[in-house]
C-alpha cells in the first residue's frame, strides 16, 4: 500500500482525495492545510492537519502530492518539501518548467528523494503525445489546442490579483486554425492565432475594474500573448453559470513519409473532460505510484513524465500488462 498525503485542499486536492478511492494500492494518510484544520471538512472523512506540522508526519508518508497553484505556491512549496518527502506536483507554467525542474532537482538529489513535476494532462499526457508523434513522424509539425474549458492555473492567477473575489478563465481554440491544421495544411500560427482567452470576474466591492482588467491582459506567461476578453459578473451569475470545471483539447501532428514525403499522416490525441481538476488528480495518483516505485529502486532527483516507464503507472504486473494491454 502506497501512503500519500495532500498539501492544499482546493479543487485539485479534493480531486486527489476522490482518485485515491479508485486505486486499491493507494491510501490517503491525510490532508495538510494552511487553514485551521478544524474548519476543513474532507469529502471522505480523511484526517486534516496543519501544514506547519507536516514534518512530524514524514515517516508515515510515501509520496506527498502538492496541490497548490503554479503562480506562487508550487515554485516555493515543491523544492522545499522535496528536501523531506518524495513529491509530485502539476506545475503548468510551461515557460518556467526548466527553472522549476532545476530547483526541485537540487533539493531532491541532495536529500535522496524522488520528485516529479508538471504531471497532469498538459503538461503531462499532452507532453507525451507530442513526444511520441514527433519521434514517429520527424518530418512534420505538431500543434496543441486547449479548450474550450476552464483553466485552473489561469483562473488561480486571476484570483490572486488585488480586488478579485472570484474568477474563471476559459481557453477557446480558434476554430479556423484548428480546421487548417486538421486538413494537413501545416500553417504557421502565432499564439494569438490559435486561442482566445475569456475571463469572468467577480470584483470586490469598490475595486478598480479597469486596473484589474489591465493586470489580466498584460500578465506575462498567462494572457499577454492572447486576445483576452474580461467580463465582470455577480457572485450569483458565477455560481449559476460557471461552477463547473470542464476542459479538454487536442494534440495534432501532421507529417510525411516516403523518399519524397509523398505519403501524409495525421496523428491526433484529444481529451474531453467534465472535470479538469479530477482528471488532473487521477494523473497525479498514477504518477505518484511511479514516484514511489522509482524511489524504492534508488532513483532520486527530479523527473518529468518523459522519464517514467509507462509500466510504472499501472498497478498491474508486467505479466498482466503484456497479456492484457500489449
Amino acid at each position: 500500500m502506497i501512503n500519500v498525503a495532500i498539501v492544499g485542499y482546493g479543487n485539485l486536492g479534493r480531486g486527489v482525495e476522490c482518485a485515491v478511492k479508485q486505486n486499491g494500492d493507494v491510501s490517503l494518510y491525510g490532508v495538510f492545510t494552511r487553514r485551521n484544520p478544524d474548519d476543513v471538512k474532507t469529502l471522505t472523512g480523511a484526517a486534516v492537519y496543519s501544514v506547519d506540522d507536516i514534518l512530524n508526519h514524514k515517516e508515515n508518508i510515501d509520496v506527498l502530492i502538492i496541490c497548490g497553484g503554479s503562480a506562487t505556491d508550487l515554485p516555493k512549496q515543491t523544492p522545499e518539501y522535496a528536501k523531506y518527502f518524495n513529491v509530485i506536483d502539476s506545475f503548468d507554467t510551461h515557460a518556467n518548467i526548466p527553472s522549476h525542474f532545476d530547483n526541485v532537482n537540487k533539493a531532491a538529489e541532495e536529500n535522496g528523494k524522488t520528485a516529479l513535476i508538471s504531471a497532469g494532462w498538459d503538461p503531462g499526457m499532452f507532453s507525451l503525445n507530442r513526444l511520441y508523434a514527433e519521434a514517429v513522424l520527424p518530418c512534420g509539425k505538431v500543434y496543441t489546442f486547449w479548450g474550450k474549458g476552464v483553466s485552473q492555473g489561469h483562473s488561480d492567477a486571476v484570483r490572486r490579483i488585488d480586488g478579485v473575489k472570484d474568477a474563471r478563465q476559459y481557453t477557446i481554440p480558434v476554430e479556423d486554425a484548428l480546421e487548417r491544421v486538421r486538413s494537413g495544411e501545416n500553417p504557421e500560427l502565432t499564439t494569438r492565432e490559435k486561442h482566445l482567452r475569456e475571463c469572468f470576474v467577480v470584483a470586490e466591492e469598490g475595486a478598480d475594474k479597469a486596473k484589474i482588467e489591465h493586470e489580466i491582459k498584460t500578465m506575462p506567461n498567462y494572457f499577454d500573448d492572447y486576445d483576452t476578453t474580461v467580463h465582470f459578473i455577480s457572485e450569483e451569475e458565477m455560481k449559476k453559470n460557471h461552477s463547473g470545471m470542464p476542459h479538454g483539447g487536442f494534440v495534432i501532428r501532421s507529417g510525411s513519409t516516403g523518399l519524397q514525403g509523398e505519403n501524409k499522416h495525421t496523428v491526433e490525441y484529444s481529451l474531453k473532460l467534465d472535470s479538469n481538476p479530477e482528471f488532473t488528480a487521477s494523473v497525479l495518483i498514477a504518477y505518484a505510484r511511479a514516484v514511489y516505485r522509482m524511489n524504492k529502486e534508488g532513483s532520486t532527483g527530479c523527473k518529468t513524465v518523459f522519464d517514467i516507464p509507462p509500466a510504472y503507472l499501472s498497478p498491474k504486473s508486467a505479466e498482466e500488462l503484456r497479456k492484457t494491454l500489449l
